[in-house]
């Protein structure tokens, strides 16, 4: 027996194209665009940062080529645009360590205590309002934050309240309003890793009989444990960065002290007011700008590097 096969064709189907229409075309060229755009500013920020470093490196090396490292490192006097110069740059890590020190006892408990309530305990309403006014602080000049340490936080609190005798310039007043600038970061950047908990975890432990404190502190603390240490890092990192506050309210005198009332001079605050000065382009007291700002940016990349291990360490991943 032979079989015979017949193809049945449909006469009035139309051809399949597999041509791309023209709204598919145009988005394709949207992506393309997009996708361009995207790694064209990936690579204008990895740029930007080689062309800070590089502008950094060259003064750095040639200001070392007439101190030595031992000095810089291992003496406690601070005064490279005198006659008379000294280049023991601890002054300025004593009082960038005070100032961010404070700051952090500041803005972290009052943080983490503002994200808790927005995140577990404040009604959605009460939380439109009040996320949105703490933000305003992020938007407020460092000048303003700056006068206001000088003319009310030194005068009206760290003097009434501190044994010691202040001066008209304090650590403590810049550090405490530091921390207040901070804060926001703080408060925002936690809030938004312990809204990103799921639910389900909380209804779980609320199932087991856990009371709401319990639950803020037992699981959502520890499950956006990794975006909290983020929201602090950062905060540090800006703590640590901040020119005009301590400019203005800690006084412009490197001094060190174990005394946070007393008059002090950042990293970054010597950075501002020896940038200002008529120091010869070229001189070792132009250059110490270079150092200062070289070991300011080694110290916030460690603490940079410190923090992704924390948050690797104790990142958590939800499906």
């Amino acid at each position: 027996q032979t079989v015979t096969m017949t193809t049945v064709t449909n006469p009035s189907a139309a051809p399949v194209s597999l041509r791309a229409t023209g709204a598919a075309r145009r988005r394709l060229h949207v992506e393309r665009v997009v996708k361009l755009l995207l790694g064209s500013a990936s690579v204008i920020t990895i740029g930007i940062t080689v062309m800070i470093v590089l502008s950094l490196v060259r003064p750095t090396l040639e200001f070392f080529g007439d101190v030595s490292l031992r000095e810089f490192f291992t003496t406690t006097r601070w005064t490279p645009l005198f006659a008379d110069a000294n280049f023991g740059v601890w002054p300025l890590i004593v009082g960038t360590l005070w100032t961010t020190g404070i700051a952090l006892l500041v803005a972290i408990p009052l943080g983490l205590g503002a994200a808790f309530y927005l995140s577990e305990y404040a009604r959605p309403r009460v939380r439109s309002i009040l996320k949105p006014v703490l933000e305003i602080l992020a938007g407020i000049p460092t000048v303003v934050f700056g006068f206001f340490a000088l003319f009310f936080i030194n005068p009206e609190l760290v003097r009434r309240f501190w044994p010691g005798e202040v001066g008209t310039y304090s650590g403590l007043a810049a550090g405490l309003v530091v921390g207040v600038m901070i804060l926001p970061t703080v408060a925002s950047l936690a809030e938004d890793a312990m809204s990103a908990v799921p639910q389900g975890l909380r209804q779980g432990a609320f199932a087991l009989g856990s009371t709401r404190r319990e639950v803020s502190t037992a699981v959502v603390f520890r499950a956006a444990l990794s975006g909290i240490v983020a929201s602090i890092v950062l905060a540090a990192s800006r703590a640590i960065g901040e020119t005009t506050i301590v400019l203005i309210a800690a006084g412009s005198r490197p001094t060190l002290t174990s005394d946070p009332s007393e008059q002090m001079q950042s990293m970054a605050s010597f950075i501002g007011f020896a940038g200002i000065g008529d120091q010869p382009t070229g001189s070792t007291g132009y250059q110490t700008i270079f150092a200062v700002g070289s070991l300011l940016f080694v110290i916030t990349l460690i603490l940079n590097v410190i923090s992704m291990r924390v948050v690797r360490r104790f990142r958590e991943v939800y499906e």
